[in-house]
């Protein structure tokens, strides 16, 4: 495994993703690799191998210091 492998997700899949825990939209950013709930909670989901880990408990939470 190697983390630089850059993934692409479709447009499709983005469009029906949601985050698990606020039901927020999801932005992909590509770079970091993560998909960002652009909701309430801020919960960023790690995607390993081009699988979106969509699980609550696998998911960031955002810094504090950026609210």
């Amino acid at each position: 495994m190697n983390s630089e492998n850059a993934y692409t997700l479709s447009k499709t899949l983005l469009d029906i993703l949601a985050c698990p825990a606020c039901k927020g939209e999801i932005a992909y950013d590509e770079a970091a690799q993560k998909l960002v709930c652009v909701g309430t909670c801020k919960r960023r989901y790690p995607i390993r191998e081009g699988i979106p880990v969509m699980l609550i408990d696998e998911a960031e939470m955002p810094d504090e210091e950026l609210r």
